[in-house]
């Protein structure tokens, strides 16, 4: 008999805060707070005894539970639910199994674990969220004025500095943990029955509650959904939402964008800790399994790899928003797996992008050597303004496009090739070439503009 998933093949959430609070005990408990909760809540609007509260409450244990017996008799009614209310109902007292599920619906309990699932693996990937941006601004302020080569499509284009590099990683994971807060704090209960009326609700009251006006018992239902909430921590819905499902494509919109905000740091580790770049390296690499001498950029790599996935499982959640009916058939069981995968995956990704800011080494001789690769060509747009203003830009272009072709073809350097250029065209005379082509001068409001990003709480 094999052992279920241990995460053998998924070593990005492996261990992870997010892996234990999305195993199939964590969505049992879940499942089993909110049949508590929904007790409870009855027992508060009067629908229900205390005592049968308490009850489902004291038996709502996880541990109590066969979660592989469940997982197999789900299959005959499609969904964990029935079997478990089944299993909770015969694990309670007596006097009190009348009161277990009364009056909901499988999805009403589905859904709800499901938002507090969510909730409490929020509440840790937020936590790593924090650390990663805090260590992040460390660099970017270290580094404030430590300049590098910037570049776009692969090139050089003009000097930068990392620490504005840093400050963008930061904007990013602040931007993701901004969007995860407000998403965690909107996600809702689920109540509505059968087909989102709350009628069995209704029809279960307590003869003197039937006794009230037909007015008054509408507020009275509404009043349990608003218990219900509260007993969860979760937010009141404005209407049950079983084929309205807004919560779902919110929360898979913000996951996917924070597993690509850590994606993008990911990518500018990678691609500067090669070799032939060395300007960044991981302080605890991975090993290999072939080359002794290797220390693979690691978290980097599993970063990376969620980044690639959340928009696939986020794309399976959108789907699931056209819904038929009052409850659907196929679209909402479509949901559960990629969700519990994307919130696995940015858990995982939250907490290597903590560990990969935390431990990231940066080297800023190797970035010095390298702004030195195209022996001046890095400043040319720099050379550009100040000849236009001399020349024109036509012609300015003119005369840099030649002197940069020479200085390619002849490997020389562009300022050797300037000094030249400078005899031929007299409206440049006078010009200090030392300075214009150093690439450290030219990095713009860079150092400003880190400092105003780490100015964001």
């Amino acid at each position: 008999m094999y052992e279920s998933d241990a995460g053998l093949l998924a070593p990005g959430r492996a261990g992870s805060p997010a892996e234990a609070t999305t195993g199939d005990s964590a969505f049992l408990q879940a499942m089993l707070d909110a049949e508590a909760a929904l007790t409870r809540a009855q027992s508060a609007c009067g629908l229900a005894p205390a005592e049968a509260g308490r009850a489902v409450t004291e038996t709502a244990d996880a541990g109590r539970f066969d979660v592989r017996d469940l997982a197999l008799r789900a299959r005959s009614g499609g969904n964990p639910v029935i079997p478990l209310v089944v299993d909770l109902m015969a694990a309670v007292p007596e006097d009190a199994r009348p009161y277990v599920h009364r009056g909901a619906t499988s999805q009403d309990i589905l859904d709800t674990a499901a938002m507090l699932v969510a909730s409490r693996t929020l509440a840790t990937v937020l936590d790593d969220l924090e650390r990663a941006a805090a260590e992040v601004a460390r660099h970017a302020a270290t580094h404030r004025d430590t300049q590098m080569a910037g570049r776009t499509l692969t090139q050089h284009a003009v000097p930068t500095t990392f620490g504005l590099k840093a400050a963008g990683w930061r904007a990013l994971i602040l931007d993701a943990r901004d969007r995860l807060t407000a998403v965690r704090a909107s996600l809702p209960a689920q109540l509505g029955g059968a087909a989102g009326t709350l009628a069995a609700f209704s029809a279960f009251s307590a003869p003197a509650a039937r006794e009230d006006t037909e007015e008054q018992e509408e507020v009275d239902l509404l009043a349990l959904v608003a218990a219900y909430a509260r007993e969860l921590g979760l937010a009141e819905p404005l209407l049950p939402w079983h084929t309205l499902r807004t919560p779902i494509a919110d929360l898979a919109g913000a996951l996917a964008f924070t597993a690509g905000a850590l994606g993008k740091m990911a990518a500018d580790v990678l691609t500067l800790s090669r070799t032939e770049i060395g300007e960044v390296e991981e302080e605890e690499g991975g090993d290999s399994s072939a080359l002794p001498h290797k220390s693979n950029p690691v978290h980097a790599t599993l970063i990376a790899a969620a980044a690639r996935r959340a928009p696939g499982l986020a794309a399976t959640l959108y789907g699931s928003l056209a819904a038929e009916d009052e409850r659907p058939a196929g679209a909402w069981h479509a949901e559960w797996e990629p969700l519990r995968d994307l919130l696995r995956l940015v858990g995982g990704a939250a907490r290597d992008g903590a560990a990969l800011a935390a431990g990231l080494r940066v080297v800023p001789y190797a970035m010095r050597e390298n702004l030195q690769l195209t022996d001046g060509l890095i400043v040319s747009e720099r050379l550009a303004a100040v000849f236009a203003d001399r020349i024109g830009r036509a012609r300015a272009r003119e005369v840099l496009a030649a002197a940069a072709e020479r200085a390619h073809s002849e490997t020389t350097d562009l300022s050797d090739v300037l000094f030249d250029v400078l005899r031929e065209e007299p409206e440049l005379a006078g010009l200090d070439l030392a300075e214009l082509t150093d690439p450290t001068r030219y990095t713009g409001s860079a150092g400003p503009l880190t400092d105003r990003a780490l100015e964001r709480r």
